[in-house]
């Protein structure tokens, strides 16, 4: 990392001051707009971190999970029941060793979430391949199905400096080449978000701490990891919430 970058790092660290975890429920019910309403719903629980746990909004039903709930019940036709467990701050190695091994459900959809903490807290490419290749066999045999999605768009953030975002948009990108290789080997769908317009240039994006989404930030994020959900996942959900 270039010095002035380390020098940002060191001012984020001192004066950004991070939204907790919102209260609230960490589970719900999300219903198509139209027809389907009635359908046995499609259970899904998503695994990570702060946008997992819907950090910069007020209450966990403004959050990035129930809102990829409402776009993925409206792709599919059916209700989606959403849950969460995550942390701030959370790695993937906490995914790992932590979260998974203490989950109790079998959800149709298992979906991994996290990234962003990997990259601040500079763990190696090599770390993230082996913890995040360890959560999806992991996972493999807690849900019927896995998604992986793409850590968010940190180095678009603006309480950070210019040269700090160009270092983490580096190491984003060479994170998200590996997540894809992973999954690829996995045969699991990666989702990746990282490039979308989302509208991070709009101040309705950033939440209350002006460093995680908003409740209009999530709202938008979540339109678009649905919309990147492979339709062969998509077929094999409908499936499995008819069964």
């Amino acid at each position: 990392m270039n010095p002035v970058a380390l020098v940002q790092a060191w001012w984020a660290k001192q004066h950004i001051t991070l939204a907790k975890e919102p209260p609230g429920s960490r589970q719900g019910l999300c219903s198509p707009p139209d027809q389907g309403r009635d359908l046995e719903p499609l259970t899904m629980l998503v695994v990570g971190d702060s946008m997992a746990v819907g950090c910069g909004v007020k209450d966990q039903s403004q959050g990035f999970v129930p809102d990829i709930a409402a776009c993925l019940a409206a792709r599919l036709g059916r209700p989606v029941s959403w849950s969460t467990q995550g942390r701030l701050g959370a790695t993937i190695r906490r995914v790992r060793y932590r979260f998974l091994p203490a989950l109790q459900d079998h959800p149709d959809l298992l979906v991994l979430c996290a990234g962003s903490n990997d990259i601040m807290a500079n763990r190696t490419d090599e770390q993230w391949r082996d913890d995040l290749a360890a959560s999806i066999e992991l996972a493999k045999n807690k849900g019927r199905q896995v998604l992986v999605l793409s850590s968010g768009q940190l180095y678009r953030d603006p309480a950070l400096g210019r040269a700090l975002r160009a270092e983490v948009e580096r190491r984003i990108a060479r994170q998200t080449q590996t997540s894809r290789q992973v999954c690829q080997d996995a045969s699991v769908p990666f989702v990746d978000a990282t490039r979308d317009d989302v509208g991070t240039d709009r101040p309705d994006f950033w939440g209350i701490d002006h460093f995680h989404p908003g409740v209009e930030g999530y709202r938008r994020m979540a339109a678009c990891v649905v919309d990147h959900i492979p339709q062969d996942l998509i077929n094999q959900l409908s499936v499995s919430a008819r069964s």
